[in-house]
């Protein structure tokens, strides 16, 4: 697998991970959903679903917490809905620290208050990922629902966190923004950031304006993750839709875990495109959970189901093409 991939943060994919993946391995991946409360009106957001209407208690998000420690997890991500508007996130951060969790990331959309980010980093959050859809403000309040001065906020934001610890920012594209694209990139940068996630939105997925991108050497060799997308697009390889010779199983589903309420589904990207959850966590052991996920996971054919045809990521397929690369050498 390429080598970048095991240095990127909240995402990594290595080799090692591929090689032992089973449903007693540690868990490597999971993301929990707090509210479904966002005071942003992003036009490309899916929105909640009926599975994942409402905010998380303190206490059931501690009992998550608390089931996905006894898989030994490593990396947990805090999203929504907007995360921040939950006044107990701080304080979960710091029960999460207490697990001996390595990443603790959450995912926000930049707005709020730069004395709450201060607060998530000293109760142990070491990786942000910050939504950043436009280089402007007149784009940046539009992507954000025409809310003003929106952009102004993100961005006092993203230059505050760069300066404390990791922080990607992830840049959703549709035909509003995409020509703002090498812009974005370049301000991103400059604004100190790890890393830049680039994504089509699920409902603007058009392959073909990909290949005109132009970006430099000199900010792509900073950015790993962007590096190795702005090096499939120029293959020829969009970030969405499962490839033909692909794997036909999600192996991500045995360490990776998604839950909203008291619902755990295959990934957030399935689960944020409306697919019906795996099952319930609802007096479950992790053992229980996982052996469920892996009788999904033997059951679901992502060649069939179409919203992992349309919607799988190239770095996901790359890291299940490698599995299957050491599961057929083991039957060999």
């Amino acid at each position: 697998m390429n080598g970048e991939l095991e240095k990127i943060g909240f995402y990594t994919l290595s080799d090692n991970r591929a090689r032992n993946i089973s449903t007693s391995s540690p868990l490597w991946r999971c993301e929990l959903l707090l509210t479904d409360r966002c005071n942003f009106k992003c036009p490309y957001c899916r929105g909640a679903n009926e599975w994942t209407k409402g905010t998380l208690s303190f206490d059931d998000a501690k009992h998550v917490m608390d089931i996905w420690s006894d898989g030994g997890l490593k990396n947990v991500r805090f999203s929504g809905g907007e995360p921040t508007l939950v006044p107990y996130l701080s304080e979960l951060v710091g029960y999460a620290k207490s697990k001996n969790i390595e990443r603790i990331a959450v995912s926000s959309n930049g707005s709020a208050d730069l004395v709450l980010y201060d607060e998530l980093i000293n109760a142990g959050v070491n990786d942000f990922s910050i939504s950043l859809d436009a280089c402007c403000a007149s784009t940046g309040d539009t992507m954000a629902g025409g809310i003003c001065g929106a952009w102004k906020r993100v961005i006092d934001a993203i230059r505050f966190i760069s300066k404390r610890t990791y922080i990607s920012v992830g840049v959703v594209l549709t035909d509003s923004n995409f020509d703002e694209l090498p812009d974005i990139v370049r301000m991103a940068s400059e604004l100190g950031v790890t890393d830049v996630r680039i994504i089509s939105a699920a409902q603007w997925n058009d392959q073909t304006k990909f290949k005109f991108l132009n970006l430099g050497s000199d900010i792509l060799d900073k950015h790993p993750i962007l590096k190795y997308r702005v090096n499939n697009f120029r293959c020829g390889r969009n970030v969405r839709g499962i490839k033909k010779d692909s794997s036909h199983r999600c192996w991500l589903a045995l360490d990776d875990m998604v839950i909203a309420g008291e619902w755990h589904f295959p990934c957030v990207i399935a689960m944020r495109e409306g697919c019906k959850p795996i099952g319930s966590i609802k007096g479950k052991t992790i053992g229980q959970i996982r052996e469920e996920r892996r009788e999904w996971m033997e059951s679901c054919d992502t060649h069939e189901n179409e919203i992992c045809k349309r919607n799988c990521l190239d770095v996901c397929q790359d890291f299940i093409n490698t599995v299957e690369k050491f599961k057929r050498r083991n039957d060999v």
